[in-house]
């Protein structure tokens, strides 16, 4: 069986390497932006993503492969119903599903909270996980605008599910103080400021570790396509070096890309969002440790 977005196949891939019964790798749009309170505009970010992911150079330098032969298959977009709490089981179903056939999901947001339906089904399949959290802000509410199931309450909920990791936060309300676990959590000026950063971040995970991108992470001078852009975040290599020394240690067993908001004249962050994707399949499929790449 061949699914095919009706936005295009990622990667602008062909058969036989767009082929579900084939692939290892799915790539799930999920056009979700319903509880975002700025800027709205995530729900074009799966679409916007894909466009530029045809645009890649399929070979990657750093790891000396071809991840595509993997196969990616790209899915119909996830059709979610307004109320987060039901986006969050129609996620969480068709993720299931995902898994029990096998494949590697690459979830693409829409809003960030699309991540706890994804969250819940890989915790229910790995026992023994942590979400390793890329995010400028913590969100650690227990509860935003009178719903539990808010961009800004993913990781609360996350939490109830599996280990958290927190990385490049540097904004929060000071409710979240009770709730965060400082000793798990690396602030954006930790990479500037702390020694062995990476390190530290990586012996904080479980074996099996699931990687959740809110793109607002970077730098607003790098990536401003996002809706709530934080000044002071990670640049590329930043979280690249952090994702290489995760796939060299640890069983990355799904990744989300989140909170892309494109804009028509700058499509520089839509095709760094498809890389970044790329980037971490091709760390994570080549078998390369991290050792290896110094």
């Amino acid at each position: 069986m061949t699914y095919k977005s009706s936005t295009g196949a990622f990667c602008a891939l062909a058969e036989p390497y767009c082929n579900y019964d084939k692939a290892k790798i799915v790539v799930l749009p999920i056009p979700y932006d319903d509880t975002s309170t700025w800027q709205k505009g995530a729900d074009e970010g799966p679409e916007a993503l894909i466009d530029a992911s045809g645009y890649l150079e399929l070979y990657d330098i750093e790891t000396d492969s071809m991840v595509y032969k993997q196969g990616i298959a790209t899915l119909e977009p996830v059709v979610c119903p307004e109320e987060p709490e039901l986006m969050v089981n129609t996620v969480y179903k068709t993720v299931k599903g995902l898994l029990n056939d096998k494949k590697f999901v690459v979830g693409l947001g829409g809003e960030h909270t699309i991540s706890i339906g994804i969250v819940k089904a890989m915790a229910e399949r790995y026992k023994d996980l942590t979400v390793l959290q890329f995010d400028a802000h913590s969100d650690l509410r227990e509860s935003y605008k009178g719903s539990r199931y808010n961009h800004a309450c993913v990781m609360a909920r996350a939490h109830e599910y599996a280990k958290i990791v927190q990385v490049g936060i540097r904004s929060m309300d000071i409710s979240e103080l009770g709730i965060m676990d400082k000793s798990r959590v690396f602030f954006a000026h930790d990479f500037y400021n702390t020694e062995n950063v990476i390190e530290k971040i990586v012996d904080l995970l479980t074996e099996n570790v699931f990687i959740t991108v809110d793109l607002d992470v970077f730098d607003p001078s790098f990536f401003p396509s996002t809706g709530t852009p934080e000044p002071g975040g990670l640049g590329w290599y930043d979280v690249l070096k952090v994702i290489q020394a995760v796939a060299g240690a640890k069983n990355i067993v799904s990744m989300d890309v989140n909170e892309l908001m494109p804009i028509s004249t700058n499509r520089a962050p839509d095709f760094a969002a498809a890389k970044l994707i790329y980037r971490t399949l091709s760390m994570i499929f080549s078998g390369v440790k991290n050792d290896e790449k110094k």
